[in-house]
């Protein structure tokens, strides 16, 4: 069958580009994408997301179950889907009627599930849908379709197309699927220059967080003149709570490589990188199984299809720093040398990788290509705002009741993102800020809920596109607290070349601290110490901004800032009160001793390593606060709930 497979995908990519589809070869191609079957398939999740969640022991039970039952069938790990919080997720489909989607599939639901299945009946597990594109297949009588779900009905998924859906080791099925068109097609109409300015005219801008216009930045390339150009595919994600990157990878490794040859032929590179963080295995070893197959195609090598063209794609692994998503920092990394940005111009473009011109795209940039050569560039240009054209991915994480990846239209609020595709704020508490764009980012407050998602208008608020993650915080988050994290997790990811990126996070982050913690003194002057340093934080800012080398320090200060804009209440409850609304900031309780619950029993004194607790044995106790450092241990140790925590 393999042999017959490949064959066939062979003659379809051989195909002129206005020859239609004879039906037997149409009806081979539907049984290659599952869309037709013989045989019943099971499909589960089997991203990290879904493995992460248990999905090897769905496997397992569904190997096994087939395998006591004697029923011959297959079993596809695919991707995930997008609705991360769902997982386990297993679809099954039976031969002549439409694929089902099931969650939350443990291992010990496997046999209900398929025992219902197979005998023609809808299992009562909780189910995500049925699949309703495909027309000549059977409804599951009334059950809803999973295009109708609530996740998933707002979506226009280009980049996701596959994700979930398709075998992401198949190079078949992805051709079956109309895979490589694109690329093949564009070395036949288009000359260079031509792709170049027909992406250009789609609007794609770069999905990395700059979001400079893709095709106008390959025109720089394609003119410097070279013996040697080099294409990079950005995959190192590194900002905290994103993830769009390792499932687009995961889930349609053959997307984001038929996106790469387009780029790289667009200006002229013959080698190109795939610069990928080592913590991701499940997502490159399906690269290295798509690149093997496209391989094996003639898809990448020499002379791909008579073309002339030639392409060759290599894997290299970083060590997960944040500054190699710096692009020149990068560079340096795949060179062998240490991560470090330097100043700029020249740029990548003109002197880039080994003094060669190079272009830096990330994995969502170049796996928009294909769609946007097939279904055209005035057609991608049509969706979105005025400046920011097509869809955009977000990682959804954080204080919500569904997490996942979304892919929505340019221009979709961000209210609709939290409140609808993602059903609002878990537990039935309040919105507070969503932290958009990183570390390098700012806080969406509700004042701002209603914006239209577009690069400009993100900026506008203080906060950023970036790759694209989206941390929902509630009411009971405090927002010093995330300011001392994202500072934190920078000032250790700084390479520290340059003094201002260097030493001005760090002092940023102590003033954090300090104002986190409780006093060591009970001066007068101490809170105008400390709200001196809140105002230094602003000032530290700014210089940190006009002053950094590379794009981690220009935005460095972003979450600080951004807090400080929206959440200044907060920064002067800290300072002035020594109080954290949200109970978040342990070091600023206080705590006190019950006298009438108090029995004296010592055990609360023994364990304080201040000894901050005064008290005679079967007498009530006291705490010294100068010397109590709310570590909790009397708490922790008190038996008759006699210690009070404000």
């Amino acid at each position: 069958m393999q042999t017959e497979q490949k064959y066939l995908v062979e003659q379809v990519l051989m195909q002129s580009e206005k020859a239609a589809l004879t039906p037997e070869t149409a009806q081979k191609l539907r049984l290659i994408r599952k869309e037709h079957n013989d045989k019943p398939v099971i499909f589960v999740g089997a991203g990290t997301c879904g493995l992460g969640a248990g999905a090897a022991e769905t496997i397992k039970a569904a190997k096994k179950y087939l395998q006591e039952k004697n029923i011959e069938a297959q079993v596809i790990s695919v991707g995930c889907i997008g609705l991360c919080s769902s997982e386990p997720i297993m679809d099954v489909k039976i031969p002549g009627k439409k694929r089902l989607s099931f969650e939350k599939v443990k291992g010990s639901d496997v046999a209900s599930i398929l025992d219902n299945i197979l005998a023609d009946k809808l299992p009562e597990h909780p189910l995500l849908g049925q699949f309703n594109d495909q027309e000549d297949q059977k409804t599951w009588g009334d059950a809803p379709a999973i295009q109708d779900h609530f996740f998933f009905k707002p979506q226009l998924r280009i980049v996701l197309e596959n994700c979930g859906i398709s075998d992401p080791v198949s190079i078949e099925e992805y051709i079956a699927r109309s895979g490589y068109k694109a690329y093949l097609n564009a070395l036949k109409i288009f000359s260079r220059e031509e792709l170049c300015s027909y992406v250009e005219k789609s609007g794609l801008r770069g999905r990395g967080g700059g979001g400079f216009p893709t095709g106008k930045k390959w025109k720089f390339a394609l003119a410097t003149e070279a013996d040697q150009k080099y294409l990079i595919c950005n995959a190192d994600e590194g900002d905290p709570g994103a993830f769009m990157d390792r499932a687009v990878i995961e889930g349609d490794p053959h997307k984001l490589l038929e996106g790469m040859a387009l780029a790289a032929y667009a200006i002229g590179a013959s080698k190109a990188y795939v610069y990928i963080r080592a913590e991701y295995p499940l997502a490159i070893e399906r690269l290295v199984i798509a690149i093997k197959q496209a391989k094996e195609y003639g898809l990448l090598g020499k002379n791909i299809f008579g073309s002339g063209v030639d392409l060759d794609i290599v894997i290299k692994k970083g060590a997960g720093a944040f500054v190699c998503g710096e692009e020149t920092a990068l560079i340096h990394s795949i060179e062998g040398r240490r991560g470090m940005p330097r100043p700029r111009p020249p740029f990548p473009a003109v002197s880039g990788l080994f003094g060669k011109p190079t272009i830096i795209n990330n994995v969502e940039t170049l796996s928009n290509l294909p769609t946007i050569i097939n279904k055209g560039a005035d057609w991608f240009n049509s969706m979105g705002t005025a400046t920011s054209k097509g869809t955009k991915v977000f990682a959804l994480s954080g204080k919500i009741a569904t997490t996942g990846l979304v892919e929505i239209p340019m221009g979709t609020t961000v209210r609709d993102i939290i409140f609808k595709i993602a059903g609002g704020i878990a537990n039935g508490k309040k919105f507070k800020a969503v932290q958009m764009g990183g570390p390098s980012g700012g806080c969406v407050t509700e004042v701002n809920l209603d914006i239209e998602i577009d690069y400009e208008n993100l900026i506008n608020v203080g906060a950023m596109m970036g790759s694209g993650g989206m941390v929902v915080m509630d009411e009971d988050t405090c927002m010093v607290d995330v300011a001392k994290f994202f500072m934190d997790f920078i000032q250790r990811e700084s390479c520290g070349k340059c003094i201002p990126c260097r030493e001005g996070t760090r002092r940023m982050l102590e003033i954090l601290e300090s104002i986190t913690s409780k006093p060591k003194n009970r001066e007068t002057h101490e809170p105008l110490a400390r709200m001196k340093g809140v105002m230094q934080l602003e000032k530290l800012g700014k210089v940190i901004k006009d002053t950094s080398l590379c794009g981690l320090g220009q935005t460095a200060p972003n979450p600080v800032l951004s807090t400080l804009k929206w959440f200044r209440e907060e920064y002067e409850e800290h300072v002035f009160d020594k109080k954290c609304r949200a109970g978040v900031c342990t070091n600023l309780r206080e705590y006190t001793i019950d006298v009438e619950k108090c029995t004296g029993c010592t055990i609360c004194a023994k364990k304080c390593p201040t000894g901050a607790i005064l008290g005679g044995r079967k007498q009530p106790h006291f705490i010294i606060q100068d010397k109590c450092i709310s570590c909790g241990a009397c708490e922790e140790a008190c038996k008759f709930d006699a210690v009070l925590v404000s």
